[in-house]
């Protein structure tokens, strides 16, 4: 690997991480790992001897190669590397890392561009889903330029939407694992639900919180850290994810009421440090939660019911607009959000053989 591997790195919503087609890095799942860490510096809390930004938001990993499926047209598996231990995981999705892979795809040739533009078919390999993405094309290049803006990102960008449909369950099997719209964990009434990325949704103030908190203030909270993971250790075998020790999975989401106009406000923990904002596909389930009847986040909050339902899901720095697509019997079909990337730069990463 001395010689470098080719690489982008991208901005994908609110994230940040390296985007390789999947013949540079080793096919074998273990090696793979061994290079990512390395790549990013990890284990170590600043990363310092690599590309990671100290932040699970910005130790991330997108692996792209042409399908042969029928229904898409690239594969894209999703790895989060932690920061401060030798873990590379495949065991979630990332929605947002998701909106680089479209563009990453034309600018790889793995997508012929279509000029004004380009519908990107991506397989979703860590949970078996298919997404959309749009990109915009001029004179067969991606646009990056435009006048869309998502919260927890400065200034503006072209759009990149993305829908999506079948997330239902897409790790644990169902859409509510458990069978319940509420269950109850150390005293706690949790919701446990998988619409595109398993989380567990419960009130804040059954936390001790009140649900506005800064991220840093929550992450010094020790006494609510220790109660979270408890629930989250319980609550991985009754999601069928199994010993979660070790996982970043299931996401742990504290609702409140909204407070700036949105449907409902929320503090997620991914899982030991407090998202700067909320993940994509966790937006999306706990959206998802928040309109099924009984549940805790039903209760806190406000949207306006229907077939079609948008649902502004407040985070610490803005909120994310999730676009909720119902059947005549109430079941969610499919949901779409709006997101951004842009390039960052394009080129070789380098590792040292004898690393870490």
């Amino acid at each position: 690997m001395s010689k470098g591997i080719e690489c982008m790195w991208m901005r994908g919503g609110t994230s940040k991480g390296a985007y390789f087609v999947a013949d540079a890095l080793p096919a074998d799942p273990q090696a793979r790992a061994d290079v990512l860490l390395r790549v990013m510096g990890s284990p170590d809390a600043r990363q310092i001897d690599g590309m990671g930004g100290a932040d699970p938001l910005t130790s991330k990993v997108a692996v792209v190669q042409k399908s042969d499926r029928d229904d898409a047209d690239v594969d894209y598996l999703f790895l989060q590397v932690f920061v401060d231990q030798a873990i590379v995981t495949d065991a979630q999705n990332c929605g947002n890392i998701l909106a680089g892979v479209g563009p990453f795809a034309i600018e790889r040739g793995l997508v012929e561009s279509v000029e004004g533009e380009t519908e990107v078919r991506i397989y979703m390999q860590n949970t078996g889903q298919i997404s959309i993405a749009r990109v915009q094309v001029k004179e067969g290049e991606v646009v990056y330029e435009g006048d869309a803006r998502i919260d927890g990102v400065p200034g503006f960008c072209a759009p990149v939407p993305i829908t999506f449909k079948d997330t239902a369950g897409s790790s644990c099997g169902a859409l509510l694992p458990t069978g319940n719209t509420v269950d109850i964990i150390n005293g706690v009434e949790v919701t446990l639900i998988d619409n595109g990325m398993p989380c567990v949704v419960m009130l804040a103030s059954d936390m001790g919180i009140s649900g506005n908190e800064a991220r840093e203030v929550l992450e010094a909270n020790l006494e609510l850290r220790d109660k979270l993971e408890a629930i989250r250790l319980q609550a991985g075998p009754l999601m069928n994810l199994g010993d979660v020790t070790e996982k970043s999975v299931p996401k742990m989401t504290m609702v409140s009421k909204a407070s700036n106009g949105g449907a409902i406000s929320t503090r997620t923990f991914i899982p030991h440090r407090c998202h700067a904002s909320i993940g994509v596909l966790g937006a999306v389930s706990v959206a998802t939660a928040a309109v099924l009847d009984g549940t805790p986040a039903r209760d806190m909050a406000t949207y306006e019911k229907g077939r079609q339902m948008t649902l502004d899901v407040e985070h610490p720095t803005g909120c994310m607009t999730v676009v909720l697509d119902r059947d005549a019997n109430g079941q969610v079909m499919s949901a779409a959000l709006l997101r951004t990337a842009r390039k960052l730069f394009d080129g070789k990463v380098f590792v040292h053989e004898n690393g870490l």
